[in-house]
């Protein structure tokens, strides 16, 4: 039954690999779980997805990773009931685990602007493909998983924008900046002396199985930049500067369900998290430097007892 699932996920909904490997674990341990109680997917109770939630939480898992396997498991046995495999859903009354919504990691401009300064102190071919990643990547927001996949046949003619298929296999189009165009150009003049074989299509290419850059290489290199700028390389990652493009074009008054379209995201609750941030940031601001919440501050020191 798991792989019947797997394979609705797949030809259906247009799942990647990535995401089809996170499911088979998470339920692979709900279904090792219902094993271990006699049970399986087919004759499961609303009292065993309960119990396998308890134990997740007993074995100490974050809110948030309780739901998603939360997530899958409804979706598993949203499948078997409408494929007739079974007469009802026991995930229907079933609450999701309580978890705040945390605050995305945030890079400043004057972060950004020395991680592209780094990149471009970068010598060679390998400099200029990674001003190329990086200009791309905060100038556009994509996922890591659409950037290492871009292919030619994704760019417009005049590079004023691209063609990416996203989550679900939607297509979505998202312009592209002078300084990332720019950065692209140059990478593309060097590019077929870069990764020396047969023509291929992909726009960053390299001898990876895959045929293009991988989304572990594009992070180690984004770490070694982060030294070369001064930043903790623990702040940064290529969904860190997706975080960046966001909550700085809001920041500058973009429209909100311009931002939500660009990114690719399907509900703009998933979007408005970038609200939050900047209220965050704007009340951090006003703390640190208005005079009446300096004012306010020293006057409680004053007022606090010696000792």
């Amino acid at each position: 039954m798991l792989e019947l699932f797997l394979e609705m996920m797949a030809a259906e909904r247009g799942a990647s690999p990535h995401t089809l490997d996170a499911y088979r674990r998470d339920l692979d341990a709900y279904l090792g779980f219902l094993a271990a109680r006699g049970r399986n997917a087919a004759d499961a109770t609303p009292d065993d997805v309960r119990a396998h939630l308890a134990d997740l939480a007993a074995r100490r898992m974050a809110a948030s990773t309780a739901a998603r396997h939360l997530s899958a498991i409804r979706q598993l046995h949203r499948f078997l009931f409408l494929e007739g495999h079974r007469p009802d859903d026991p995930t229907s009354r079933i609450d999701s685990p309580r978890q705040s919504r945390p605050l995305p990691r945030l890079l400043t401009e004057e972060e950004v602007t020395a991680l592209i300064e780094a990149a471009r102190r970068r010598p060679g071919a390998d400099g200029v493909r990674l001003v190329a990643l990086l200009e791309l990547l905060y100038a556009t927001g994509l996922r890591v998983s659409e950037l290492i996949s871009l292919t030619l046949a994704a760019l417009a003619p005049d590079r004023s924008h691209l063609t990416v298929r996203g989550k679900g296999g939607k297509e979505r189009m998202v312009p592209i900046g002078s300084k990332a165009r720019e950065a692209l150009t140059a990478w593309l003049i060097l590019r077929p002396g870069f990764a020396p074989g047969p023509p291929t299509r992909w726009v960053f290419p390299s001898r990876a199985r895959s045929g293009h850059v991988t989304r572990q290489r594009v992070g180690q290199l984004l770490k070694e930049l982060a030294v070369d700028a001064g930043i903790p390389p623990a702040r940064i990652s290529p969904h860190v500067l997706r975080h960046a493009f966001a909550s700085h074009l809001l920041a500058h008054g973009a429209d909100l369900r311009a931002v939500q379209t660009m990114l690719g995201h399907a509900d703009i609750a998933t979007t408005q998290i970038y609200t939050h941030v900047q209220t965050e940031h704007l009340a951090a601001a006003v703390a640190r430097h208005h005079p009446l919440a300096r004012r306010g501050a020293t006057a409680r020191r004053r007022r606090e007892p010696e000792g």
